[in-house]
């Protein structure tokens, strides 16, 4: 080209991606840092992983990748949505592991979200009960702030109306972070190579933690601290049983979904990156600010960096990210990672590197490469969304 550099969207076509170079994650070595995103699919049958899951990951695994799975019930009482995975029973483990072998069986490297969803449940649709404190609020019954009586997912499956949740009593605490437990054992019983606790989207553990929520007055509720315990005794129960290099934890401190909100949303996430550090998790996910509610963006003066600076590990970052981040925040930033489950086109460069990347990494065996893999850089030039992480 005559010697002149060719320049897409103002970057050099020879600048190399910070994202598709490689990061020790603990005693993992990733190819690159951009982690699939644990997407919830609604396709395991009575809670039990099916055959067709194992083109689904594979599709989705390059060598070195990190793989998130989407979220797995750890009791039959954590289950909120139809036909969402367990992972309680020899049945479910079983069914997991040739979907893990995929994964591995391409170099992936593959992580189980493990959940329960608290009030975000029907009692009449899945099982005869479930386990959550009342909210302040008479109407916080309808879990969501749209009329979820009507209202459409994503996938196309409709919301019933949640039923009015029932108080998780303190004795019975204990035994969901025994499930918890299990659930983690299960899981590297299945081949997983680690855990993701779910804290976060309005789910159990997030609605202890928020107090637009929690308006317990044991143990589990009141200040700070009290609110934060039992997702920390759940961490520290998990770590007891797979040890603390195979377990990371999902929060969102500044989202509200399912009406879970917090007055002092930075307050409780450093309070939470500061308490992890005790037990040397391998990584701490957490959810952009901007991510207000489920699918809805918006600009906002807040940002994740505190948490960042606070969390001694690795952090994943998910939510709205823009080209500008994608291309200069890990510069910057060390030990961090990009989470992505859905997005928009990505630049010619990232795409033509990534794809480069993924298809050098066997001389054998061409990868299939998903459109998920090259989505790098969330809604880069339909929503210009300024990134707030750079700030404090």
């Amino acid at each position: 080209m005559d010697g002149k550099v060719q320049r897409i969207n103002g970057v050099s076509a020879e600048t190399p991606i910070p994202l598709i170079t490689p990061y020790k994650l603990g005693k993992l070595q990733l190819s690159h840092r951009v982690v699939l995103a644990p997407l919830t699919r609604q396709r395991s049958w009575n809670n039990v992983p099916q055959p067709h899951a194992i083109l689904h990951y594979s599709q989705r695994t390059s060598k070195g990748g990190l793989l998130i799975a989407e979220a797995t019930g750890v009791s039959d009482t954590a289950q909120g949505y139809p036909h969402t995975p367990g992972i309680w029973t020899k049945e479910q483990v079983e069914a997991w592991k040739p979907i893990v072998d995929a994964v591995h069986a391409k170099g992936g490297i593959f992580f189980c979200q493990i959940w329960h969803v608290g009030r975000v449940s029907n009692t009449g649709m899945f099982f005869t009960y479930h386990l959550l404190f009342p909210a302040k609020r008479a109407s916080s019954n309808l879990l969501y702030r749209q009329a979820i009586d009507t209202q459409i997912r994503g996938n196309g499956i409709g919301v019933d109306q949640f039923s009015p949740p029932r108080r998780l009593t303190t004795d019975e605490i204990p035994q969901v972070v025994k499930d918890f437990r299990l659930a983690a054992r299960n899981a590297i019983e299945a081949g997983f190579d680690g855990v993701e606790i779910h804290g976060a989207h309005g789910y159990l553990l997030d609605q202890f933690m928020k107090d637009q929520v929690n308006d317990r007055t044991d143990k589990y509720g009141g200040s700070l601290e009290n609110r934060c315990r039992f997702a920390l005794e759940v961490v520290e129960a998990v770590v007891d049983e797979i040890g603390a290099d195979k377990v990371g934890i999902k929060l969102s401190p500044y989202d509200a979904f399912g009406e879970a909100e917090d007055s002092n949303p930075k307050a409780l996430g450093l309070y939470m990156a500061e308490s992890l550090n005790k037990y040397g998790l391998l990584y701490c996910h957490m959810v952009e600010p901007r991510m207000e509610t489920l699918g809805e963006k918006s600009e906002c003066a807040h940002s994740l960096l505190p948490m960042r600076k606070a969390f001694n590990g690795t952090f994943l970052v998910t939510g709205g990210m823009t080209e500008k981040m994608g291309t200069t925040l890990w510069q910057r930033i060390a030990q961090i990672l990009l989470c992505m489950g859905v997005g928009s086109w990505p630049t010619q460069i990232f795409q033509r590197d990534l794809r480069s990347m993924l298809l050098s990494t066997s001389t054998t065996e061409k990868h299939s490469i998903h459109p998920i893999l090259l989505l790098v850089i969330t809604i880069i030039h339909f929503l210009k969304i300024p990134s707030r992480f750079s700030k404090v």
